[in-house]
């Protein structure tokens, strides 16, 4: 794992890697190994104000989640089992839209435990992800701050990968008392923090622009296997989109489809290299050749759909050199025929 791919300042607060290590000391079993693994000093335990970088926070979270075979990291009573987390984004990878799939997210989530409920709401322009917690059935006690951090970063985080967007937060509001490191929540959440431990409802939240809930979702079961390679990054540090090149990319494509007919012309368009084209792409969970076939697929679905010139012309349109091998990748892409589209 290449270390300059992550942030090298210490920044990551003490007390969420003190969670983890009071949750392997409540299954009886010893964290020193993880530490190690993350190069954690345990003299660092001691110091509340203390911080680790988003590096070792990594490998931390990877260490425990594997030893305690539990994603939770010991919130819920119930184990969540390795895996769990990626199972809910593959229930939601299919959802037409972002609004569609944090459902789906939410409900199969409060299927897996019922120690919190997770929802989305709307409200005044905004969307909402609530987590509600459940005193009566389960107390969250030392674990709670990392818990609600965690679970609601890791929401956050799923929806930005699903459409391929960095989604900037109006604000955050947490059911919890101001904690001692609370300066260092400008990088655990953008936007303005409240912490409201004497609201009347238990209600912990992340809020962004309603319009976010319309955008489509941009990820399929390649990209989804992909990110699960790196999943823990969803919960670790914020989604980045720097360059949005795969957005870039799309646009290229989209603007000269017939003449962008490799990686060469592409990087051209763009100023890059191949070479750093293809591995940026690598980086954001893409391929040129999936963003290609998926460009041509939309753009030979609306000529379809909305014209009827000669399925030469539209293979052409679409970057092919003649109908046969544009017939055969149609089919590929949608699982019809070209004529089976436009008799529809």
């Amino acid at each position: 794992m290449a270390t300059h791919d992550f942030p090298t300042r210490a920044e990551t607060p003490i007390a969420f890697i003190q969670a983890m290590v009071q949750a392997y000391r409540r299954r009886g079993l010893d964290p020193t190994g993880a530490l190690v693994k993350a190069q954690i000093a345990p003299f660092l335990l001691q110091q509340p104000q203390a911080c680790v970088t988003a590096l070792q926070m990594e490998w931390m979270s990877e260490a425990a989640m594997r030893e305690l075979d539990d994603e939770a990291l010991g919130w819920f009573r119930r184990r969540l089992p390795w895996g769990s987390y990626g199972m809910l984004v593959r229930a939601s990878v299919t959802a037409p839209t972002l609004g569609v799939a944090m459902k789906r997210w939410c409900r199969h989530h409060n299927l897996l435990t019922d120690d919190i409920t997770l929802r989305v709401s709307t409200s005044d322009g905004l969307a909402h992800i609530d987590l509600l917690e459940h005193p009566e059935h389960h107390d969250l006690g030392e674990l709670r701050e990392f818990c609600i951090v965690s679970v609601l970063r890791n929401a956050l985080g799923v929806a930005c990968w699903l459409t391929d967007s960095r989604i900037s937060l109006a604000r955050t509001q947490l059911h919890i008392p101001t904690p001692a490191h609370v300066a260092r929540y400008q990088v655990l959440f953008d936007g303005p923090v409240a912490f409201e431990p004497h609201s009347a409802s238990p209600i912990s939240r992340i809020s962004f622009d309603a319009g976010y809930l319309s955008l489509p979702v941009r990820r399929d079961e390649g990209a989804l296997q992909r990110m699960l390679q790196r999943a823990l990054l969803l919960t670790v540090r914020p989604y980045r989109r720097d360059r949005l090149l795969v957005e870039k990319v799309r646009q290229v494509l989209a603007e000269h489809l017939a003449q962008a007919r490799n990686a060469d012309d592409v990087a051209a368009h763009l100023g890059l290299s191949t070479r750093t084209l293809h591995r940026q792409l690598k980086e954001e969970g893409a391929s040129l050749q999936q963003l290609k076939d998926s460009v041509r697929r939309e753009r030979a679905l609306a000529l379809l759909h909305k014209t009827r010139k000669p399925i030469k012309q539209v293979a052409a349109e679409v970057g092919f050199a003649n109908d046969k091998s544009f017939m055969r990748a149609f089919r590929l892409w949608t699982g019809k025929t070209v004529e089976d589209v436009r008799g529809a």
